[in-house]
């Protein structure tokens, strides 16, 4: 009985969500026949991630309000990022690895944990300052270095996410409408700008693809064609698992990464699709609970940052998948194979419920005006 006191802080329904979606992850990856080596290897993942979940549970994070301890995280995570120019491997096009041998590590999913970190301290910090719109611009540097560290990898999916974490934590911060009108003009002046000096060749053409979808079946457009095939042979019960034919038969490229979303669709159908965006919801919408309840600002900004990490994923994982958004290969959180990202997010639900060990007790009346409005740091 004494374990289960120690995790009491654990929210349950979050875990066993987050649990079920790896299954369904690695029934999808079993499936494809030939790739058991893939199945074993995100298991041991899983173990590894469950590991630093239980333990991370038990700390207290309140030592991470200290400025300094965060600003060495984020020199540390900017060093490795650089340091893959120099020792990374590349994969996929993407100069975004560390190979070890016997396994990779990708040191941008650790990467968005600590930017959840940093501009969680920055803003609780300054929360009543936000007005100021130098705070949005210092907050944008801190996020702007990592998103162009990532960029030049290049690895366009996950600087977009580093993008759309900043963004979200800027709002829920209580960002002025007036400064957000700032940000997308800013916004659309950067595209420009990446559009004409960032992108690679294929990477604009994924984009003109995107816009005609039909340009070129067999070429940029090969991917999400596929995926949409896939999506649309499930129809509303699936194929059953093990006989989704685009996956086993590699028509569908990155199956088991990029495009899982896709193969577990084509599988399970409508209604198993449906189960996986309401375990989604629930994450988000428990996640987005449990920051109401934090000690502080500081642990409510993280907690509510790290709902944000898992919906930009989501969503572009989603809508890569579903022809709605260009191909810049993102992961889904916890059904996609790798043990990086798999690690970053568990670790990232770890530190949320360490961060429960001393959660307040508020009246309803209390929060409901208090979410991101207060003045506590």
């Amino acid at each position: 009985m004494r374990i289960f006191s120690l995790y009491k802080n654990v929210d349950v329904i979050t875990l066993v969500s987050a649990l079920t979606l790896v299954s369904f992850g690695l029934i999808t990856i079993n499936s494809f026949g030939e790739s058991n080596g893939l199945f074993l290897k995100q298991l041991a993942s899983l173990t590894v991630s469950v590991i630093a979940f239980l333990v991370l549970a038990l700390f207290d994070f309140r030592f991470l309000k200290n400025s300094k301890i965060l600003m060495i995280l984020y020199i540390i995570i900017c060093g490795l990022l650089g340091s893959l120019f120099i020792f990374g491997s590349v994969f996929n096009g993407a100069n975004s690895w560390f190979n070890f041998g016997a396994f990779a590590f990708q040191p941008v999913d650790v990467a968005k944990v600590v930017i959840l970190l940093v501009l969680a301290k920055y803003f609780a910090k300054r929360h009543m300052q936000i007005a100021d719109f130098s705070h949005v611009l210092v907050s944008g540097i801190y996020a702007g270095i990592i998103f162009l560290l990532v960029l030049v990898q290049p690895d366009f999916g996950s600087a977009m996410i580093v993008f759309l974490i900043w963004l979200g934590m800027v709002l829920i911060s209580g960002l002025n409408w007036k400064h957000l009108l700032g940000l997308f003009g800013v916004g659309a002046l950067a595209l420009v700008l990446l559009w004409n000096f960032g992108f690679a060749e294929y990477q604009k053409q994924r984009v003109l693809t995107f816009f005609n979808p039909t340009a070129d079946l067999q070429g940029t457009g090969y991917n999400a064609n596929q995926a949409r095939i896939a999506l649309g042979s499930g129809q509303l019960i699936g194929k059953g698992v093990g006989y989704g034919s685009q996956s086993r038969l590699q028509f569908l490229p990155e199956s088991e990464t990029d495009f899982i979303f896709s193969a577990f669709g084509e599988e399970w159908g409508f209604f198993g699709i449906m189960i996986v965006f309401f375990l989604y919801a629930l994450i988000i919408s428990r996640l987005a609970y449990l920051a109401t309840k934090g000690e502080s600002n500081f642990e409510m900004l993280f907690t509510g940052g790290v709902a944000i990490y898992f919906f930009a994923h989501f969503f572009i994982h989603v809508g890569i998948n579903l022809g709605v958004l260009p191909v810049t290969g993102t992961t889904l959180p916890f059904m996609s194979y790798g043990g990086s990202h798999l690690l970053a997010e568990f670790s990232a639900l770890g530190i949320v419920m360490g961060m429960r060990r001393h959660e307040r007790i508020a009246h309803k009346s209390d929060t409901a005006h208090e979410f991101l409005g207060a003045e506590r740091v």
